[in-house]
Protein backbone atom coordinates (compact mmCIF):
# COMPACT_ATOMS: atom_id res chain seq x y z
CA UNK A 1 0.00 0.00 0.00
CA UNK A 2 0.91 3.40 -1.11
CA UNK A 3 0.79 6.68 0.09
CA UNK A 4 1.87 10.05 -0.75
CA UNK A 5 3.57 11.72 2.12
CA UNK A 6 5.91 14.03 3.11
CA UNK A 7 9.79 13.27 4.37
CA UNK A 8 8.86 14.25 7.79
CA UNK A 9 5.20 12.50 7.78
CA UNK A 10 7.08 9.05 6.43
CA UNK A 11 9.80 9.11 8.90
CA UNK A 12 6.58 10.15 11.81
CA UNK A 13 5.09 6.64 10.37
CA UNK A 14 8.67 4.26 10.53
CA UNK A 15 8.72 5.11 13.88
CA UNK A 16 4.92 4.29 14.62
CA UNK A 17 4.98 0.96 12.72
CA UNK A 18 8.53 0.39 14.95
CA UNK A 19 6.86 0.83 17.90
CA UNK A 20 3.66 -0.88 17.29
CA UNK A 21 5.70 -4.21 16.21
CA UNK A 22 7.70 -4.20 19.19
CA UNK A 23 6.88 -3.36 22.82
CA UNK A 24 10.52 -3.04 23.76
CA UNK A 25 11.03 0.15 21.45
CA UNK A 26 11.15 3.32 23.26
CA UNK A 27 11.36 7.17 22.03
CA UNK A 28 13.18 9.64 24.23
CA UNK A 29 14.45 13.44 23.19
CA UNK A 30 13.37 16.93 24.31
CA UNK A 31 9.99 17.93 23.79
CA UNK A 32 9.12 14.95 21.54
CA UNK A 33 5.92 13.86 23.39
CA UNK A 34 2.82 16.25 23.47
CA UNK A 35 4.34 18.98 21.32
CA UNK A 36 5.97 16.41 19.15
CA UNK A 37 9.82 17.54 18.38
CA UNK A 38 10.40 21.00 17.51
CA UNK A 39 9.81 19.50 13.32
CA UNK A 40 6.62 17.37 14.43
CA UNK A 41 8.54 14.40 13.61
CA UNK A 42 6.92 12.37 16.51
CA UNK A 43 3.10 14.28 16.54
CA UNK A 44 0.82 12.15 17.76
CA UNK A 45 2.89 9.03 18.88
CA UNK A 46 2.91 9.94 22.65
CA UNK A 47 -1.11 9.87 22.48
CA UNK A 48 -1.31 6.59 20.64
CA UNK A 49 1.55 4.48 22.43
CA UNK A 50 1.67 6.22 25.99
CA UNK A 51 3.74 8.32 27.81
CA UNK A 52 5.94 5.14 28.98
CA UNK A 53 6.77 4.71 25.63
CA UNK A 54 7.14 8.26 23.84
CA UNK A 55 9.39 9.65 26.68
CA UNK A 56 9.68 14.24 26.95
CA UNK A 57 13.30 14.03 28.42
CA UNK A 58 15.31 16.92 30.02
CA UNK A 59 17.85 18.73 28.20
CA UNK A 60 20.32 16.63 28.81
CA UNK A 61 21.84 15.15 25.59
CA UNK A 62 24.47 13.43 27.35
CA UNK A 63 22.43 12.38 30.01
CA UNK A 64 19.98 11.21 27.15
CA UNK A 65 21.92 8.76 25.32
CA UNK A 66 23.78 7.39 28.03
CA UNK A 67 20.00 6.45 29.64
CA UNK A 68 19.61 4.59 26.50
CA UNK A 69 22.98 3.00 26.35
CA UNK A 70 21.98 1.52 30.03
CA UNK A 71 18.00 0.54 28.85
CA UNK A 72 19.61 -0.85 25.51
CA UNK A 73 22.07 -3.23 27.99
CA UNK A 74 17.91 -4.46 29.58
CA UNK A 75 16.94 -5.58 26.27
CA UNK A 76 15.30 -2.19 24.97
CA UNK A 77 15.97 -0.79 21.81
CA UNK A 78 15.42 3.21 22.45
CA UNK A 79 15.25 5.96 20.20
CA UNK A 80 16.86 9.28 20.99
CA UNK A 81 16.35 12.29 19.32
CA UNK A 82 18.84 14.95 19.03
CA UNK A 83 17.00 18.47 18.92
CA UNK A 84 19.40 19.98 15.98
CA UNK A 85 22.56 18.82 14.79
CA UNK A 86 24.80 20.81 16.86
CA UNK A 87 23.33 19.59 20.20
CA UNK A 88 24.96 16.58 19.36
CA UNK A 89 27.84 17.90 20.78
CA UNK A 90 27.12 17.65 24.72
CA UNK A 91 26.32 13.51 24.34
CA UNK A 92 29.65 13.30 22.17
CA UNK A 93 31.53 11.43 25.03
CA UNK A 94 28.89 8.71 25.39
CA UNK A 95 28.14 8.29 21.83
CA UNK A 96 32.05 8.06 20.93
CA UNK A 97 33.60 6.47 24.04
CA UNK A 98 30.76 4.26 25.64
CA UNK A 99 27.57 3.38 22.40
CA UNK A 100 30.39 2.70 20.21
CA UNK A 101 32.14 0.23 22.26
CA UNK A 102 30.32 -1.90 24.17
CA UNK A 103 29.14 -4.59 21.43
CA UNK A 104 32.91 -4.91 20.34
CA UNK A 105 33.98 -4.41 24.28
CA UNK A 106 31.51 -7.45 25.12
CA UNK A 107 32.44 -9.48 22.31
CA UNK A 108 29.09 -9.31 20.51
CA UNK A 109 27.53 -10.66 24.37
CA UNK A 110 25.81 -6.97 24.55
CA UNK A 111 23.74 -5.57 21.43
CA UNK A 112 23.36 -2.23 21.43
CA UNK A 113 20.12 -1.54 19.20
CA UNK A 114 20.52 2.61 19.78
CA UNK A 115 19.40 4.96 17.12
CA UNK A 116 20.42 8.94 17.47
CA UNK A 117 17.89 10.74 15.21
CA UNK A 118 19.69 13.58 14.23
CA UNK A 119 18.25 16.56 11.99
CA UNK A 120 21.24 17.19 9.47
CA UNK A 121 22.33 20.15 7.26
CA UNK A 122 21.20 23.76 6.63
CA UNK A 123 19.38 25.66 4.09
CA UNK A 124 16.51 26.18 6.67
CA UNK A 125 17.74 29.85 7.25
CA UNK A 126 18.72 28.75 11.17
CA UNK A 127 22.36 30.18 12.33
CA UNK A 128 25.14 27.65 13.95
CA UNK A 129 24.36 24.80 16.08
CA UNK A 130 21.08 24.56 14.37
CA UNK A 131 22.32 23.73 10.47
CA UNK A 132 25.33 21.74 11.12
CA UNK A 133 26.69 18.47 9.51
CA UNK A 134 28.90 16.83 12.17
CA UNK A 135 28.77 13.22 10.01
CA UNK A 136 32.12 13.20 9.60
CA UNK A 137 32.87 12.68 13.31
CA UNK A 138 31.07 9.19 13.35
CA UNK A 139 32.05 8.17 10.19
CA UNK A 140 35.42 7.92 12.26
CA UNK A 141 34.01 6.08 14.98
CA UNK A 142 34.16 2.27 14.60
CA UNK A 143 31.34 0.38 15.78
CA UNK A 144 29.02 2.99 14.81
CA UNK A 145 26.88 2.59 11.40
CA UNK A 146 26.06 5.89 9.95
CA UNK A 147 22.87 6.56 7.48
CA UNK A 148 21.04 9.70 5.52
CA UNK A 149 17.84 9.06 3.88
CA UNK A 150 17.27 11.10 0.89
CA UNK A 151 13.58 10.67 0.05
CA UNK A 152 10.33 9.72 1.70
CA UNK A 153 10.59 6.13 0.83
CA UNK A 154 14.25 5.71 2.00
CA UNK A 155 12.86 8.25 5.61
CA UNK A 156 10.41 4.88 6.15
CA UNK A 157 12.64 2.32 5.26
CA UNK A 158 15.94 3.50 6.99
CA UNK A 159 14.30 4.74 10.54
CA UNK A 160 12.96 1.05 10.42
CA UNK A 161 16.29 -0.63 9.70
CA UNK A 162 17.80 1.75 11.67
CA UNK A 163 15.74 0.60 15.11
CA UNK A 164 16.10 -3.46 14.26
CA UNK A 165 19.46 -2.94 13.92
CA UNK A 166 21.84 -4.85 16.68
CA UNK A 167 24.33 -1.73 16.18
CA UNK A 168 23.98 1.46 17.17
CA UNK A 169 22.74 4.04 13.95
CA UNK A 170 23.34 7.40 13.63
CA UNK A 171 20.28 8.22 11.51
CA UNK A 172 20.85 11.52 9.60
CA UNK A 173 17.46 13.62 8.77
CA UNK A 174 18.33 16.00 5.88
CA UNK A 175 15.67 19.14 7.88
CA UNK A 176 15.73 20.89 4.87
CA UNK A 177 13.74 17.84 2.77
CA UNK A 178 11.26 17.52 5.70
CA UNK A 179 8.23 19.28 3.57
CA UNK A 180 9.16 17.37 0.29
CA UNK A 181 6.54 14.86 -0.85
CA UNK A 182 6.89 11.20 -2.55
CA UNK A 183 4.60 8.20 -2.73
CA UNK A 184 5.82 5.56 0.37
CA UNK A 185 5.77 1.72 0.29
CA UNK A 186 4.44 1.27 3.79
CA UNK A 187 4.15 -2.69 3.52
CA UNK A 188 7.84 -3.16 2.21
CA UNK A 189 9.86 -5.54 4.26
CA UNK A 190 12.61 -4.28 6.50
CA UNK A 191 15.53 -3.35 3.45
CA UNK A 192 19.40 -3.57 4.13
CA UNK A 193 20.79 -0.11 5.04
CA UNK A 194 24.58 -0.48 3.52
CA UNK A 195 23.98 -0.88 -0.59
CA UNK A 196 24.12 2.42 -2.02
CA UNK A 197 21.99 3.19 -5.05
CA UNK A 198 22.31 4.42 -8.40
CA UNK A 199 19.28 6.80 -8.75
CA UNK A 200 19.64 7.86 -12.84
CA UNK A 201 22.40 6.12 -14.93
CA UNK A 202 24.94 7.74 -17.22
CA UNK A 203 27.92 7.31 -18.96
CA UNK A 204 30.03 10.93 -18.84
CA UNK A 205 30.48 11.19 -14.88
CA UNK A 206 29.72 9.78 -11.71
CA UNK A 207 27.77 12.09 -8.84
CA UNK A 208 27.82 10.98 -5.60
CA UNK A 209 25.61 12.64 -2.47
CA UNK A 210 23.74 11.72 0.23
CA UNK A 211 20.93 12.92 1.87
CA UNK A 212 20.19 16.60 1.49
CA UNK A 213 22.12 16.83 -1.71
CA UNK A 214 20.94 14.19 -3.66
CA UNK A 215 17.58 15.96 -4.96
CA UNK A 216 19.87 18.63 -6.06
CA UNK A 217 22.25 16.00 -7.80
CA UNK A 218 19.33 15.16 -9.46
CA UNK A 219 18.28 18.35 -10.85
CA UNK A 220 22.13 18.58 -11.72
CA UNK A 221 21.87 15.55 -13.70
CA UNK A 222 19.14 17.06 -15.90
CA UNK A 223 20.10 19.92 -16.46
CA UNK A 224 23.79 18.40 -17.72
CA UNK A 225 21.58 16.37 -19.93
CA UNK A 226 20.44 18.93 -21.90
CA UNK A 227 23.98 19.85 -23.02
CA UNK A 228 24.09 16.17 -24.11
CA UNK A 229 26.15 14.75 -20.61
CA UNK A 230 24.61 12.20 -18.94
CA UNK A 231 25.22 12.03 -15.08
CA UNK A 232 25.16 8.84 -13.18
CA UNK A 233 23.62 9.58 -9.90
CA UNK A 234 24.91 7.58 -6.84
CA UNK A 235 22.79 7.63 -3.35
CA UNK A 236 25.14 6.41 -0.89
CA UNK A 237 21.90 5.46 1.81
CA UNK A 238 24.82 4.53 3.82
CA UNK A 239 27.71 6.53 5.32
CA UNK A 240 29.24 3.88 7.63
CA UNK A 241 29.96 1.61 6.78
CA UNK A 242 30.22 2.77 2.80
CA UNK A 243 29.79 0.70 -0.54
CA UNK A 244 32.55 2.01 -2.08
CA UNK A 245 31.98 -1.38 -4.59
CA UNK A 246 29.27 0.57 -6.40
CA UNK A 247 31.31 4.15 -6.29
CA UNK A 248 34.22 2.25 -8.19
CA UNK A 249 32.09 0.37 -10.47
CA UNK A 250 30.44 3.41 -11.42
CA UNK A 251 34.04 5.07 -11.61
CA UNK A 252 35.16 2.43 -14.01
CA UNK A 253 31.95 3.00 -16.37
CA UNK A 254 32.35 6.77 -16.39
CA UNK A 255 35.83 7.71 -15.90
CA UNK A 256 35.24 10.74 -13.70
CA UNK A 257 34.00 11.37 -10.05
CA UNK A 258 32.26 14.09 -8.50
CA UNK A 259 31.02 14.33 -4.83
CA UNK A 260 29.10 16.59 -3.16
CA UNK A 261 27.95 17.42 0.02
CA UNK A 262 27.10 20.09 2.88
CA UNK A 263 29.87 19.04 5.45
CA UNK A 264 32.95 21.60 4.91
CA UNK A 265 35.46 20.42 2.97
CA UNK A 266 38.49 19.45 4.90
CA UNK A 267 38.26 15.67 6.42
CA UNK A 268 34.85 15.53 4.71
CA UNK A 269 33.62 12.33 3.44
CA UNK A 270 34.29 13.51 -0.18
CA UNK A 271 38.02 13.02 0.75
CA UNK A 272 37.57 9.26 1.77
CA UNK A 273 35.87 8.85 -1.39
CA UNK A 274 37.82 10.61 -3.54
CA UNK A 275 40.64 8.81 -1.86
CA UNK A 276 39.34 5.49 -2.05
CA UNK A 277 38.59 5.32 -5.94
CA UNK A 278 42.20 7.27 -6.39
CA UNK A 279 43.61 3.56 -5.03
CA UNK A 280 41.44 0.98 -6.39
CA UNK A 281 40.03 2.83 -9.80
CA UNK A 282 42.95 5.04 -10.34
CA UNK A 283 43.65 3.54 -14.08
CA UNK A 284 40.20 4.43 -14.69
CA UNK A 285 39.92 8.15 -14.20
CA UNK A 286 39.73 9.95 -17.24
CA UNK A 287 40.47 13.15 -14.99
CA UNK A 288 40.98 14.24 -11.13
CA UNK A 289 38.39 13.67 -8.66
CA UNK A 290 36.82 16.77 -7.57
CA UNK A 291 34.52 17.98 -4.44
CA UNK A 292 31.64 20.13 -4.12
CA UNK A 293 31.58 20.48 -0.53
CA UNK A 294 30.38 23.29 2.34
CA UNK A 295 33.37 26.14 3.25
CA UNK A 296 35.90 25.48 5.83
CA UNK A 297 34.48 28.02 7.81
CA UNK A 298 32.17 27.80 11.15
CA UNK A 299 28.84 28.03 9.90
CA UNK A 300 27.49 31.05 8.46
CA UNK A 301 24.76 33.71 9.26
CA UNK A 302 21.15 32.33 7.44
CA UNK A 303 21.54 35.33 5.12
CA UNK A 304 25.13 34.32 3.62
CA UNK A 305 24.00 30.47 4.27
CA UNK A 306 23.18 30.04 0.12
CA UNK A 307 27.28 31.41 -0.37
CA UNK A 308 28.61 27.81 2.03
CA UNK A 309 25.56 25.60 1.00
CA UNK A 310 26.67 23.49 -2.57
CA UNK A 311 23.81 24.42 -4.94
CA UNK A 312 22.64 23.63 -8.46
CA UNK A 313 25.20 26.40 -10.01
CA UNK A 314 28.43 25.02 -8.09
CA UNK A 315 27.32 21.05 -8.82
CA UNK A 316 27.44 21.75 -12.22
CA UNK A 317 30.62 23.44 -12.34
CA UNK A 318 32.36 20.85 -10.68
CA UNK A 319 31.03 18.99 -13.28
CA UNK A 320 32.11 21.31 -15.55
CA UNK A 321 35.91 20.87 -13.88
CA UNK A 322 35.59 16.80 -13.94
CA UNK A 323 34.68 16.69 -17.65
CA UNK A 324 37.27 19.68 -18.34
CA UNK A 325 34.73 22.54 -19.65
CA UNK A 326 35.40 26.08 -18.92
CA UNK A 327 34.87 26.37 -15.06
CA UNK A 328 34.84 28.94 -12.55
CA UNK A 329 38.15 27.62 -11.75
CA UNK A 330 39.91 28.31 -15.10
CA UNK A 331 42.06 31.27 -13.26
CA UNK A 332 42.55 30.35 -9.61
CA UNK A 333 44.88 27.31 -8.39
CA UNK A 334 42.63 24.11 -8.08
CA UNK A 335 44.90 22.85 -5.99
CA UNK A 336 44.61 25.64 -3.08
CA UNK A 337 43.59 24.65 0.26
CA UNK A 338 41.21 25.46 1.73
CA UNK A 339 39.55 26.76 -0.56
CA UNK A 340 37.55 30.07 1.15
CA UNK A 341 34.34 31.92 0.58
CA UNK A 342 36.43 34.71 -0.84
CA UNK A 343 38.45 32.60 -3.49
CA UNK A 344 35.13 30.70 -4.17
CA UNK A 345 33.19 33.77 -5.12
CA UNK A 346 35.88 35.75 -7.31
CA UNK A 347 36.50 32.79 -9.29
CA UNK A 348 32.84 32.19 -9.63
CA UNK A 349 32.48 35.67 -10.89
CA UNK A 350 35.29 35.27 -13.40
CA UNK A 351 33.82 31.97 -14.69
CA UNK A 352 30.55 33.96 -15.41
CA UNK A 353 32.11 36.67 -17.47
CA UNK A 354 33.97 33.67 -19.70
CA UNK A 355 30.80 32.17 -20.01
Amino acid sequence: MSERMTFGRAINRGLQRALADDPKVLLMGEDIGALGGVFRITDGLQAEFGEDRVLDTPLAESGIVGTAIGLAMRGYRPVVEIQFDGFVYPAFDQIVANLAKLRARTRGAVPMPVTIRIPLGGGIGSPEHHSESPEAYFLHTAGLRVVSPSSPQEGYDLIRAAIASEDPVVYLEPKRRYHDKGDVDLDVAIPPMSPARILREGRDATLVAYGPLVKTALQAAEVAAEEGVEVEVVDLRSLSPLDTGLVESSVRRTGRLVVAHEASRTGGLGAELVATVAERAFHWLEAPPVRVTGMDVPYPPSKLEHLHLPDLDRILDGLDRALGRPNSLDSVDAFAAPETAEQFLAAQNAGEETR
